[in-house]
């Protein structure tokens, strides 16, 4: 985008420079407010496993929404009273913080940062939509979508989480031995194999990698498929594949304690092993998403046209309408239209 469109757009009807002006004001005064719990959420994203990759979020998109700003001219609308629903969801989670849950004792710290972050970014929606409108927030609603994932899970949330993949990686590994031909007694999380009994803790859940594949999936579906549904089917994808990474790697586990030692239980493979199966998960992930962008139509350009036949181009014209000087002189001039 030129320097003269950008100055045209800014200074649109609806787009005028105090709308920005407005939301930089109000965004820093929001964040300022939050200065401490922001500071908290920080040193939190870098002492924890699970987390450590809300730092990079607000960069990606800011990069994202800056990336948009240049591309394209963002509709133009006016500021909107929808402004009033995020800013009282805001509102109340820190009324509900101070007046009720904080009262019962201090929250567990990943608890406190989920519900201080969720009111933030309410507050900081609710500055766009009243100082910028619905028309901007529409335009770049995945980068703004996307702040989600900097909310950390509160206690509840992993422990569902984990639970599920707990189980559902037991039933994945169960399916993998049983192709594999190795014997084994199963009950529920625990499999007695030959010289060894495993169990599939809750630890062993991949909830992580998955996290961190579901991420790359969202973000990777936006930038390179266009279609809706591709983006969903990629996203999704995510959920079996890193059952599947689970139950592959119990099953690589099991098979090296079976036929090699039962001292593998303690090797690298099992207590450090795990980026070793995220990398092998992203290769039917990357096989998926080449497909899903193949199958994608190709976007219609529009080439350049064909110069028009010898004899059916025209001379060129002076801004006056007139030939140029050199073609005056010619017997029969043609003529240029006015």
């Amino acid at each position: 985008m030129t320097s003269g469109t950008a100055q045209r757009w800014v200074e649109g009807p609806g787009l005028q420079r105090s709308g920005w002006r407005g939301f930089a004001v109000c965004g820093a005064l929001v964040t300022l407010a939050f200065a401490w719990p922001l500071w908290d959420l920080g040193r939190f994203a870098l002492r924890s496993d699970l987390f450590s990759h809300v730092l990079l979020i607000p960069l990606i998109s800011g990069y994202l929404i800056w990336k948009r700003l240049g591309s394209v001219s963002l509709p133009q609308s006016a500021r909107s009273v929808w402004a009033a629903l995020p800013g009282a969801i805001g509102l109340a989670l820190l009324v509900w913080y101070w007046t009720g849950l904080r009262a019962r004792g201090p929250l567990p710290t990943v608890d406190y940062l989920s519900l201080m972050t969720t009111a933030y970014l309410g507050l900081m929606l609710a500055c766009a939509l009243g100082c910028l409108g619905t028309g901007i927030v529409r335009a770049l609603c995945f980068p703004i979508a996307f702040l989600a994932f900097m909310i950390p899970w509160p206690t509840a949330m992993i422990d569902a989480v984990e639970i599920g993949l707990q189980y559902a990686s037991a039933e994945a590994a169960a399916v993998l031995l049983a192709v594999s031909g190795t014997p084994f007694v199963r009950d529920g999380k625990v499999f007695d194999l030959p010289g060894i009994t495993l169990q599939v803790a809750q630890e062993c859940s991949g909830i992580r990698s998955s996290y961190v594949l579901l991420i790359t999936a969202v973000l990777g579906g936006h930038v390179l498929l266009r279609t809706g549904w591709r983006r969903w089917v990629l996203a999704l994808a995510v959920i079996p594949l890193g059952i599947v990474r689970n139950g592959f790697r119990i099953l690589t586990i099991s098979m090296l304690c079976v036929h090699v030692s039962p001292e593998m239980i303690d090797s690298p493979i099992h207590r450090r092993g795990g980026p070793v199966f995220f990398m092998l998960s992203l290769i039917p992930f990357f096989l998926l998403l080449l497909w899903l962008r193949k199958t994608e139509r190709p976007r219609k350009a529009e080439g350049p046209q064909a110069p028009p036949p010898v004899g059916q181009q025209r001379p060129p014209c002076s801004r006056s309408g007139e030939p140029p000087q050199s073609m005056r002189a010619a017997a029969s001039p043609p003529t240029c239209p006015a």
